[in-house]
């Protein structure tokens, strides 16, 4: 199974990718910083706490700058389901 890169997906599902990867990450550091200026030996669970739900709402966020990317593309008749680009209006 060859793995595709990430241009070559669908845009709403590179958006979200995006998104989550983005506000995850830096989630799960404050999460870190937070567990350990808290309760040291449980640091790391406090990148959970912070991490994911960021990553989830990153995520959300990213889908709906996707939604309108593929809305704006739309729109201009570029994307591959356009109906002007058939000729018909």
């Amino acid at each position: 199974m060859t793995r595709l890169p990430l241009r070559a997906g669908p845009l709403l599902s590179r958006w979200a990718a995006i998104g989550a990867v983005s506000a995850g990450l830096p989630g799960g550091v404050v999460g870190l910083v937070v567990g350990l200026l808290v309760h040291p030996p449980t640091a790391w669970f406090a990148i959970f706490e912070v991490g994911i739900p960021a990553s989830i709402l990153g995520g959300l966020v990213g889908l709906a700058i996707g939604a309108i990317a593929y809305g704006v593309r739309r729109g201009f008749g570029t994307a591959s389901t356009s109906t002007r680009a058939a000729g018909t209006a």
